[in-house]
């Protein structure tokens, strides 16, 4: 029996953050990337690949004119952080203040093809992108993986709308690769940002504040709401999430940590995932997740950011990525795509300027 071997071992790092419509300025990022030897990719090694979803970037007419023509300032000042190791930027979508930008590094560049983005609006009835979802899609060493950062209806009393928000987002949202048409048709889906889910009862602010200061994080998870939609299947029961062990990341005092007791405390900032396992036969397809944290040392807006990381792992025993990609993507038509062949020029270029 031949053994099987990883024809792709990557980590990958997740990062979710409504930002309150700031700019990033002078501010670093350092730890919410875990550039600062806090990774818990194997051997504290840099992530391969970065994904990162804002919300509520701002999108004042002056703003949108420029981006436009130019990246929004937060991928600038993400790319900083970049400008010293081998990245390059890969994608970006924005729907309004819903902002989801990739990096990857270099070497990887060669291996991720069929790249798409999307966008969902769906609020005033789907006619308004003040909420929704964006998305990048890809074919990553042959697999089709999508990752979706959204952006959902708000407030306590508004759990209806947020499960109709996540309907319309994966009833509308397509692509026009060949065998991956929607969210779920994808081998591996990440789903992260602002989902806005609270927590049921009539706890008052103060009554939460007390329990999260206890760290009695079970007892207020067994009533969160995207924990009940996900076990009822009204919404995300196709996803997984990883035990939360962070107090709620909504809603502080901007400027502070204290939270705004204005509002009931909640996790409004999550990270899911999704992986068919043995959709191939002979290739077995897994994601480990590495972490799953709050980062609440950052006071810009009144939320908290949430990062994750992730080994996402390709074993067979005879495949290559391109025999993947052809099983996985094939139309008959087999060239490497000229987003592909862009990116790649772009990610040298850029590695060495």
């Amino acid at each position: 029996m031949v053994a099987a071997k990883a024809i792709a071992d990557l980590c990958i790092y997740i990062l979710t953050w409504n930002v309150g419509t700031n700019s990033p300025n002078n501010l670093s990022l350092t730890d919410a990337l875990s550039l600062n030897g806090t990774s818990n990719c194997p051997d504290q090694q840099i992530p391969d690949i970065y994904v990162i979803a804002l919300q509520e970037v701002n999108t004042k007419p002056k703003n949108q004119l420029l981006n436009y023509f130019q990246d929004d300032p937060w991928v600038f000042k993400i790319r900083e952080h970049f400008n010293d190791k081998q990245f390059a930027k890969v994608s970006t979508e924005q729907l309004q203040g819903i902002l989801i930008m990739m990096f990857s590094q270099i070497q990887h560049i060669p291996h991720i093809k069929d790249i798409e983005v999307g966008s969902t609006k769906t609020g005033f009835g789907g006619l308004w992108g003040n909420k929704g979802a964006v998305s990048i899609r890809m074919s990553l060493y042959g697999t089709g993986v999508a990752f979706v950062g959204a952006h959902l209806a708000a407030h306590d009393k508004k759990l209806k709308e947020r499960i109709e928000d996540y309907n319309q987002i994966i009833n509308n949202h397509h692509y026009d690769t060949n065998k991956y048409k929607t969210i779920f048709d994808h081998d591996f889906v990440f789903w992260f940002g602002d989902l806005n889910f609270r927590i049921d009862g009539t706890d008052s602010a103060w009554d939460i504040r007390t329990l999260v200061e206890a760290r009695q994080f079970a007892e207020l998870l067994e009533r969160d709401q995207l924990n009940l939609v996900r076990k009822t299947g009204n919404a995300f029961g196709r996803l997984e999430e990883h035990t939360i062990d962070f107090a709620p990341t909504f809603k502080f005092i901007e400027g502070t940590s204290d939270y705004d007791l204005n509002r009931r405390p909640a996790w409004c900032d999550r990270i899911l995932y999704r992986v068919q396992a043995d959709k191939y036969p002979s290739i077995k397809l897994s994601l480990d997740q590495l972490s799953y944290k709050s980062h609440p040392e950052y006071t810009l807006s009144d939320h908290k950011p949430v990062s994750a990381e992730f080994l996402y792992k390709i074993e067979t025993e005879t495949h290559t990525d391109e025999d993947l990609h052809i099983l996985t993507h094939s139309d008959g038509n087999t060239e490497t795509p000229l987003a592909s062949v862009i990116i790649l020029t772009t990610a040298f270029l850029y590695a060495f300027i």
